[in-house]
């Protein structure tokens, strides 16, 4: 089957004779944070440089809550009051489930794993913070994660949103439980630039 080129019109036999490849946007690494031995009630990651088009936030993390699984706590730039919303989808393996927050005052990213749940087993989540510097809308975030606990873990879906047309420069993170982060947990923030 023959290809015509985009840039140059011209009919080839490959898909990708005359077109110019496609380089996917560039990550670019901000900040990361290990948790020590002493453990963290909180990570904050400031002075956010404005210049990507979006932010991407990769969590290997584990509390020490006993009551169940814990929840990932998100605020931008300080802001606490009741301006955030978020939805979620969930499955252990054998259910799923929905659930939404509504005039919260953090984004709430669910089900990280605890001192509730096989010892050593932590949650990994990617997190995209979408359009952050933007100042002509609210900020959305999505996430993807979960964990294996030996058959009984689970995967989250989440979408969020802050409503604030404020550009992002800090970024809060903490235990809904007021729990502390355990040691190894780790937090890597990254700037995705524009495709060009």
């Amino acid at each position: 089957m023959a290809v015509v080129s985009i840039k140059n019109k011209l009919r080839r036999g490959n898909l990708l004779v005359g077109n110019d490849p496609y380089i996917p946007p560039d990550f670019e690494s901000i900040a990361t944070y290990t948790v020590g031995s002493g453990g963290a009630s909180s990570i904050t990651f400031s002075s956010i440089p404005s210049t990507y088009a979006h932010l991407q936030l990769r969590a290997f993390v584990r509390t020490t809550r006993t009551g169940g699984p814990d929840i990932l706590g998100v605020r931008y730039n300080s802001d606490s009051g009741n301006n955030y919303a978020d939805h979620l989808l969930y499955g252990d393996g054998s259910s799923a489930q929905v659930d939404k927050d509504t005039s919260y005052p953090q984004q709430n990213v669910h089900r990280i794993s605890s001192d509730a749940d096989t010892t050593g087993i932590f949650s990994g989540f990617v997190i995209d913070i979408l359009d952050y510097a933007n100042t002509n809308k609210y900020t959305t975030l999505r996430s993807l994660g979960g964990y294996d606990a030996n058959g009984s873990g689970r995967t989250v879906f989440n979408s969020g949103l802050w409503m604030n047309t404020n550009a992002v420069n800090s970024i809060y993170l903490f235990s809904v439980y007021s729990e502390n982060f355990k040691q190894y947990s780790h937090f890597a923030l990254y700037g995705i630039k524009a495709a060009s």
